[in-house]
């Protein structure tokens, strides 16, 4: 997707939201991220209240997926009861994240969760709207990650892009998702 084409898009997707959870999965290196901050933007200039989490605030290299319990308790569950929420984003040193301090953030009516595994099965039923961003193939993807975040990272992501292909496949996650190419 151009910048043009994400802002058109997060334009019209805001349109549609108001209240609820939102989640935008897809592959790594997709242009999740790059969405969801349009998306953020389409809808405060629509002055629609929203918080923003990233999976990466949870998921390490080590543990892509496992961490949703804490997502559930201290993001979820809050946001369901219309409550603040406090989490604590991971703090990267190196190869390895603990989690960092506590973060608070206020609740809104809207809640937009980014980042791979986010449309899984277990949040389906919960959740106002489910994007998915396709990319690119397999390799341009993983070009745009390492670019990103750097080269020592790539035999991590080439891990990650197999994780994630077993998990999309087992999950389904695409075929619950509103698709956007990127």
């Amino acid at each position: 997707m151009t910048a043009f084409d994400v802002e058109a898009a997060a334009a019209s997707v805001a349109a549609d939201l108001e209240t609820g959870i939102v989640v935008i999965d897809g592959p790594s290196g997709a242009g999740k991220s790059t969405f969801a901050d349009a998306l953020m933007r389409a809808l405060a200039a629509r002055k629609t209240p929203a918080a923003l989490v990233r999976t990466d605030e949870f998921a390490t290299w080590d543990d892509p997926a496992g961490w949703w319990p804490e997502l559930e308790r201290e993001v979820l569950q809050a946001f369901s009861r219309g409550h603040d929420f406090r989490h604590r984003p991971r703090v990267w040193s190196g190869d390895t994240a603990e989690p960092g301090p506590r973060v608070w953030r206020r609740w809104e009516p809207l809640l937009v969760i980014e980042g791979v595994t986010s449309a899984r099965r277990r949040v389906a039923d919960r959740v106002a709207m489910s994007l998915w961003i396709d990319g690119e193939d397999r390799e341009a993807r993983l070009e745009r990650a390492v670019a990103r975040d750097g080269e020592s990272v790539r035999p991590h992501l080439r891990r990650w892009q197999d994780f994630e292909t077993g998990w999309f496949a087992v999950d389904r996650t695409r075929e619950r998702c509103r698709v956007l190419d990127a």
